[in-house]
């Protein structure tokens, strides 16, 4: 006996051996698979509450994000043709938003997410210039309440904005601004309060994990008191991580400063996820390496645009690497799937090469190698008898997944979010049909575009939806 049997369908299990199971079928207890296997088999071992015909479907683990923002999803476009998005973020984000905003941002995220198959992902409570609303813990409280809702995994990362200290915010009671200047002893304080009280909520879907600004010493020298108050800041961030055994994640690396954080900070490490990590030295990929420090790759980003990501040579040295959406804005979307598309194309440009970065590992990228980069491989990431029951059913009953065969290619080339049929997380069906089973879509879209119309208003930035005189008719603005 079963709780939720899902047969006739292509079962890609993501498990040691990279099993395909052409007529597949899985078994769910409670918040457990039990069996994987051919649909002959189980059909004659398991009776079930609740049977799945998954025929002309893939059946496969849920895709990971290894890095994005909140916030963001509110912001979409705004100031990107006029280049006033990373004020934006600082006005916004810092003096502009409520506790109803990073509600609203935090439902309308992950019901992305839960929609286009993405199942775990890691999310900075701000961005920008590491804009992080630190300053009080009901902002982070507000979020993980909205996860918790829509029913998905998530690591929501806290940590201290960049300097100079102290930072200023402000709160709203109706109309009513209060402005404050809030230290980094403040912030950090305010980081243990929302990981005491957040950390593990939902029978461990919500989890908390620790930031802090990727420092550039490529652009300006830091020695003398500023390195040591840097190395104060990194002490008591990476602290609180290993204090309480949690992730802890960087945005923005790039030339030069994987090598600073290992040795001027101490920062590298198993525990440690860093973000873009575009333009990496030979040195550089050899530190991740050894110290078992993993990357999050962001093809779709600006980012990426400027600099590379060495993602083949990462992986060839034996780093973990994991695909990011790098969130909502200003330009992309949390379609992993797009994501996993534009990897292959980003790094086979690159090297005129079209053997670069197969499907294969591309979707290990977004799979197992994701969960081994949040540390949780051994529950997630594939679909194996023990493990938890997260996974997603794709419909490729669509003529651009046709004809059905090469099924990872499918599913690595051609598809997208939207063909996401239903979404399974700790054994609990969050999706089916495209229906979203735990939340209202229509009072979550509603509420973005309340909140997100009544930030700008606070926040006197109207411009933001202006476009340039060069919008359209030319080859740039």
């Amino acid at each position: 006996m079963c709780d939720i049997l899902i047969k006739n369908g292509t079962v890609i299990t993501m498990d040691p051996d990279r099993r395909v199971l052409m007529d597949g079928a899985v078994a769910i207890k409670e918040d457990r698979i039990i069996d994987v296997g051919e649909t002959h088999e189980l059909t004659r071992s398991y009776s079930a509450d609740t049977v799945i015909d998954a025929d002309k479907m893939v059946v496969m683990p849920g895709l990971m994000d290894g890095h994005s923002h909140a916030g963001h999803s509110l912001l979409r476009s705004l100031g990107m043709h006029n280049e006033t998005w990373y004020k934006a973020c600082e006005v916004v984000y810092a003096e502009g938003s409520t506790e109803e905003f990073w509600e609203a941002d935090a439902l309308l995220l992950n019901l992305e997410r839960l929609k286009f198959g993405t199942t775990c992902g890691v999310t900075f409570l701000g961005g920008g210039d590491s804009i992080m609303r630190s300053d009080d813990p009901v902002y982070a409280g507000r979020h993980c309440d909205a996860v918790e809702k829509i029913g998905i995994r998530a690591f929501l990362a806290v940590g201290p904005r960049r300097p100079p200290f102290p930072s200023r915010y402000a709160s709203w009671g109706g109309d009513e601004k209060t402005v404050q200047m809030v230290g980094f002893e403040e912030q950090i304080d305010t980081c243990g309060e929302v990981i005491e009280t957040n950390h593990g909520r939902a029978g461990g879907r919500v989890n908390i994990a620790m930031m802090l600004p990727t420092p550039h010493p490529e652009r300006k020298t830091i020695k003398g008191a500023e390195l040591e108050n840097l190395k104060h800041r990194a002490k008591a961030a990476y602290g609180l991580s290993e204090k309480h055994g949690l992730m802890f994640t960087m945005d923005g690396h790039t030339r030069g400063t994987v090598m600073f954080c290992h040795e001027e900070l101490g920062i590298t490490g198993p525990r440690s996820l860093f973000s873009h990590s575009t333009e990496l030295t030979d040195e550089e990929i050899s530190i991740c390496a050894e110290t078992g420090t993993k990357i999050a790759h962001n093809p779709s980003a600006v980012a990426s645009m400027i600099a590379r990501c060495p993602v083949p040579e990462l992986l060839d040295a034996g780093v973990t690497v994991v695909m990011g959406s790098d969130a909502g804005a200003p330009d992309r979307s949390f379609d992993m799937f797009r994501h996993m598309f534009v990897a292959m194309r980003y790094h086979r440009g690159h090297f005129r090469d079209s053997r670069v970065l197969p499907p294969g590992k591309t979707l290990e990228l977004t799979t197992i190698d994701g969960a081994k980069a949040f540390r949780l491989d051994d529950q997630i990431g594939s679909l194996e008898p023990g493990k938890k029951a997260d996974m997603i059913l794709v419909d490729m009953r669509k003529p651009h997944l046709y004809p059905l065969n090469m099924p990872v290619d499918r599913v690595t080339y051609y598809a997208n979010g939207g063909d996401v049929d239903t979404v399974i997380v700790d054994g609990e069906i969050l999706m089916e049909g495209r229906e979203v089973k735990t939340v209202d879509e229509e009072a979550i879209l509603e509420m973005a575009q309340e909140e997100v119309e009544a930030a700008v208003g606070r926040s006197g930035m109207k411009t933001l939806f202006d476009t340039t005189d060069r919008y359209w008719g030319h080859s740039r603005y």
